[in-house]
């Protein structure tokens, strides 16, 4: 049990990391479209992102598929771009109520790049390791966990701007997405695969 609890704390380490903002950016990223009133759909593409996130993991731990890294070190902010320039283009059209299976399928495929960005830390970790689902099961737990918290902070945040400052959502989410690029581009100069 101690270490479920130790790979737990891992996953909540991983994605609240602020020397490794990128997940903090994409969970942000997906979140600025929404407000409390549909809370559900956001947590539900976290999950899906959590879930395809481990089942990369998964894949490298088990040596199923082994990716280059600096390929996926640049793909990681390319999908926090693609998330915020998705968020610009369809301020207007409500897209968070009718495309969610297009964003659950995005999500996924974005969760499976993020998964493979950790997974070489995450074999030497395992090395030596005879079982290895429960340490991928608990550390899916803290992906999770921080995910929801992250998401939470960034409805609070929208809500408060909204309602106490009168923001419009447009204009909010407009704003957002465009600091979220601003941050993205230099980590896309100084991932860019030579």
């Amino acid at each position: 049990m101690q270490e479920f609890w130790f790979y737990i704390k891992l996953g909540i380490n991983h994605v609240l990391d602020f020397g490794a903002y990128d997940h903090i950016l994409f969970l942000a990223a997906l979140a600025i479209p929404f407000t409390f009133k549909n809370w559900k759909k956001v947590v539900l593409l976290a999950t899906v992102f959590t879930v395809f996130h481990c089942m990369s993991l998964a894949l490298s731990v088990y040596e199923i598929v082994a990716m280059n890294a600096s390929w996926i070190e640049f793909l990681i902010p390319v999908t926090i771009l693609l998330t915020a320039l998705f968020n610009v283009l369809n301020i207007r059209k409500n897209v968070h109520h009718n495309t969610i299976v297009l964003q659950l399928l995005v999500t996924s495929f974005f969760g499976l790049i993020h998964g493979f960005g950790f997974s070489n830390y995450f074999k030497m970790l395992m090395a030596g390791e005879e079982y290895k689902v429960n340490p991928l099961l608990g550390f899916a737990s803290g992906i999770e966990i921080s995910q929801v918290l992250i998401i939470g902070c960034v409805l609070v945040f929208a809500y408060q701007t909204q309602s106490i400052f009168k923001v419009k959502q447009p204009l909010f989410i407009l704003i957002c997405s465009v600091l979220i690029i601003l941050i993205t581009i230099p980590m896309l100069i100084k991932t860019f695969p030579i």
